[in-house]
């Protein structure tokens, strides 16, 4: 296996130099030598090969024992230095100081067809950043990383990847719910791959101990490798550069929006600065149409990282990454200016993202009444998002009064669909229908390209957690067919259709299911 190795991050920027892998405040350093853990019966279960082959990996390398030994952590490539991050992150709106790669551990970085990408195990042990962590991750949150993060590049949405899940073969304790009942599990490791990981934190943590030299130093490499197009480092260009990554992040969160993903856990440490998809924690996928759900049960009390509420986080989230590079700056109404940017450049995004879900291609001013009056009426009863939209897109020009049979298979209590919500529906087809006429396109164009914008199906949480609680038991293969699924999200997929379908009501109140934790 003959790898492109272009190592940047650990070449051009300052380490630390303390070598013992020990738990510690790590200063005037972007990152800490560390070699991943041997395992003991390493086995991988599960490669993505479109993305091994964007990695310049064949077929048979994969086959190999060598790309076993490597993506499990027992073998490093030839004239490579793997090494952990060191950044700082605001969780939950509070500064929590130094946080860091606790349980992922970069190997390398390569070229391939032009493209760079980082390579980065998540669960191969202890770092000097674990905290009273052992750095290990187990197979339930590793197959949710593997699957949705190769999902989610499916669907359209900026995201890390991933190329390979892997058991250790060792037991990992861990409580799950956080409530007193530790147990053992099965180890994995992912490999995560990305142009960079490089996150909000680790801008933060540099600004938090005034840290302005490696500062600079760590935003002229993200500039010079990450958006070269920006040009010399100057006052100017690090506004270009925020300006950039606001963009970014907000295309993300849109994203987001549009195919009803929450991710749960948004603390600046978990935001990319290339705004990727990054940290598949206790992330997951709106069934019922609500503003208000977070799958995260640390958030569940004050829900800051709710649906409804991620494009407000992003803007905050933003806010942090502003303050950290204002030593740079040094104007405060500047950045401020960039920030506004992003709340008016959201309002616009979000309406035109709505229009092309409910297959609106030209620009009318009372869109925006019509988007609002949908989304009062989808929390009235719960109504599942996914079949909602996607079911959308056989309404007819002229079929008001068919409206509710057509998306009828979305409620999942369709008794309470009547009296005054009935009513509101009906209304509310009325308006559709009426503003249809207004376009161009015939109901065959619009469903087609609708259904490039809805997709049919998406890693609903009992579905992962099916092909969790299977690959537990050593079958292997529901992983694989939802893998399969996931790479066509908006294909009809005739003989998949089981699981086009709502959320199964066994899995209301299931763990895994309904109630996810930061524990993996």
């Amino acid at each position: 296996m003959e790898l492109n190795i272009k190592d940047t991050f650990n070449k051009e920027l300052p380490a630390d130099p303390i070598l013992e892998n020990t738990r510690r405040q790590v200063t005037k350093a972007c990152f800490s030598w560390v070699r991943p853990r041997k395992t003991t019966q390493p086995e991988i279960i599960h490669v993505s090969k479109d993305m091994a082959a964007s990695l310049g990996i064949s077929e048979e390398d994969i086959l190999s024992e060598t790309f076993k030994n490597v993506f499990t952590g027992n073998e490093v490539l030839p004239n490579t230095q793997p090494f952990a991050m060191c950044y700082g992150g605001h969780q939950f709106g509070n500064w929590a100081g130094q946080l860091g790669d606790g349980r992922a551990i970069n190997l390398a970085e390569l070229e391939h067809l032009n493209k760079r990408w980082a390579i980065q195990l998540k669960g191969a042990g202890e770092t000097p950043y674990s905290r009273s962590a052992d750095g290990l991750a187990v197979l339930r949150s590793s197959v949710r990383e593997y699957l949705c993060s190769e999902a989610m590049f499916h669907l359209g949405v900026p995201t890390t990847r991933a190329l390979s899940l892997s058991l250790s073969g060792d037991q990992v304790v861990r409580d799950m719910l956080y409530d007193g009942h530790p147990a053992k599990e099965k180890g994995a490791i992912v490999t995560r791959v990305a142009p960079s990981f490089l996150r909000f934190g680790n801008y933060e943590i540099l600004a938090s101990r005034q840290d302005k030299e490696t500062l600079g130093t760590l935003v002229n490499y993200t500039m010079g490798h990450f958006f070269p197009h920006l040009g010399k480092p100057s006052r100017e260009t690090y506004v270009q550069f925020l300006r950039e990554v606001a963009q970014r992040n907000l295309d993300m969160v849109i994203h987001w929006q549009r195919v009803g993903f929450v991710h749960g856990v948004m603390n600046t440490d978990n935001m990319s600065i290339l705004g990727l998809t990054i940290d598949y924690g206790p992330y997951g996928w709106l069934e019922g149409y609500d503003f208000g759900w977070t799958p995260n049960t640390t958030d569940h009390q004050h829900k800051r990282y709710r649906y409804g509420s991620q494009p407000d986080v992003v803007l905050w989230n933003l806010y942090q990454l502003a303050n950290a590079l204002y030593p740079l700056i040094e104007d405060a109404k500047v950045l401020e200016a960039v920030l506004s940017e992003y709340k008016e450049a959201y309002s616009l995004k979000y309406v035109n993202m709505m229009r092309l879900k409910l297959g609106l291609f030209t620009e009318i001013e009372s869109d925006e009444l019509l988007i609002q009056k949908l989304e009062e009426i989808l929390h009235a009863t719960e109504t599942d998002m996914t079949i909602f939209f996607r079911n959308l897109g056989n309404f007819k020009k002229g079929s008001s009064k068919e409206g509710l049979k057509i998306v009828q298979d979305a409620f999942y209590n369709p008794g309470e669909v009547s009296g005054t919500i009935e009513k509101d529906w009906n209304e509310w087809f009325t308006r559709y229908d009426a503003r249809l006429k207004k376009e161009t396109f015939i109901d065959k164009e619009r469903k087609e390209k609708m259904n490039t914008i809805n997709p049919k199906y998406v890693l609903r949480n009992y579905m992962a957690q099916l092909a969790i609680d299977d690959a537990n038991k050593g079958d292997y293969a529901l992983i694989d067919e939802l893998f399969n699924l996931l790479k066509e999200p908006y294909a009809e997929q005739k003989t998949r259709e089981k699981w086009f379908v709502k959320r199964p009501e066994w899995a209301r109140h299931k763990v895994g299911c309904s109630m996810l934790s930061c524990s993996s």
